[in-house]
């Protein structure tokens, strides 16, 4: 994908780490470029107005509106600027309402970089279709481009389910685990706990430490990954 002029993307998120990275990670995808992180609203409408912006980058909970309150101002000023909403939130009464606001993708937290990536390519795809269809099937086309892929299929012998579960009990525990105390908490054996820690490492949704200070060869300690993680 390559277009004359970068998509230029605001970042708008009030963790200023997680901004920072935001910005990292759009930079890296060919034909963006970012051109400002805002932590508030109130620093978004500052931006736009000083700044030319074809998409934000955009965190639903700020600590001054939430996103979709901004998205909707927006567009009642008269500036059609399109969003990739950042969220935690699954609720799908605020996906319906975003979708008339502007909102071309969701990306929820946390995520992996080659997320981030394949939104922001599909909507470069959007973003260049331009001039009248020739017929539906071109209408379609540009349609289908914001529209992610299936979820990536599992390793044999992981489960969904069991890769929740597992999840859950990793990230509530925000001192670490190792594979035998997600074992016991999840119920399964250890060596199957570290199957699907290992996958979440490999994701980028965990990372995984030396655990010293116990007799013999020490345990790996796995901890969960929030907010943006690279690949």
């Amino acid at each position: 994908m390559s277009t004359e002029e970068p998509i230029r993307v605001l970042i708008v998120e009030d963790d200023p780490v997680a901004a920072d990275a935001h910005v990292m990670y759009v930079n890296r995808v060919p034909g963006f470029t970012a051109v400002g992180k805002a932590h508030t609203g109130a620093q978004a409408r500052r931006a736009l107005e000083r700044t030319e912006v074809d998409l934000l980058l955009l965190d639903l909970h700020l600590p001054d509106v939430h996103g979709l309150q901004l998205a909707r101002s927006l567009r009642a000023s008269g500036r059609h600027v399109d969003v990739i909403a950042v969220t935690s939130a699954r609720d799908l009464a605020v996906v319906r309402e975003g979708v008339s606001l502007g909102v071309v993708q969701y990306v929820l937290k946390p995520f992996t970089f080659a997320t981030l990536r394949d939104r922001l390519v599909r909507y470069a795809e959007f973003h260049a279709a331009a001039g009248e269809a020739s017929g539906q099937d071109e209408v379609d086309r540009a349609l289908a481009a914001l529209r992610a892929p299936g979820p990536a299929a599992l390793p044999k012998g992981l489960s969904a389910p069991t890769l929740e579960r597992v999840s859950v009990v990793l990230r509530d525990c925000g001192e670490g685990l190792t594979a035998t105390g997600v074992a016991e908490a999840v119920g399964i054996s250890r060596i199957t706990a570290r199957r699907y820690l290992e996958h979440l490492v490999d994701a980028g949704r965990a990372g995984r430490s030396p655990q010293y200070g116990t007799v013999g060869r020490p345990e790996l300690q796995y901890r969960w990954v929030s907010g943006v993680q690279g690949v």
